[in-house]
């Protein structure tokens, strides 16, 4: 039997994008994204879905319009259809800390360079007051 090539991808990044290739086919029904979405979350360890639980509440009370999907197999909220943020958690592909991510549609614009990703260990009233901001900008 061949050796398999190597395609460059880890096993978690194959994973993932199996992963999304599901996800597009389920997003079809819009009635179903918010129940993926937290059954994603409850899916996660306890420090990563500690964290995923806030940023879905914030995402709920501070850009409200924003529509829940699930991205990769990671929480993401969407706006117009278009994953707007998401939190990639630490445990998915085994990294130190989540990252709360915003794609370029994101209006957080700020002359010729910003920042689109923010580690997170944990969150402090502090931390939850400055993602209420980049969320209301961000999907403004």
């Amino acid at each position: 039997m061949a050796a398999k090539k190597d395609d460059g991808f880890s096993a978690e990044e194959r994973a993932a994008m199996k992963e999304r290739a599901a996800e597009l086919k389920r997003q079809k029904n819009s009635a179903t994204a918010e129940a993926d979405l937290l059954a994603k979350i409850a899916e996660l360890d306890d420090v990563d879905r500690a964290l995923a639980e806030r940023v879905h509440a914030l995402v709920k009370e501070h850009a409200p319009h924003l529509t829940a999907k699930t991205y990769y197999g990671m929480p993401g909220w969407a706006k117009d259809g278009k994953v707007l943020v998401f939190l990639q958690p630490a445990g998915k592909f085994k990294t130190r800390y989540a990252t709360l991510g915003f794609q370029d549609d994101a209006a957080l614009d700020d002359g010729g360079m910003w920042p689109t990703a923010y580690a997170l260990t944990t969150l402090t009233p502090e931390h939850e007051t400055v993602i209420a901001g980049l969320l209301k900008r961000a999907a403004a």
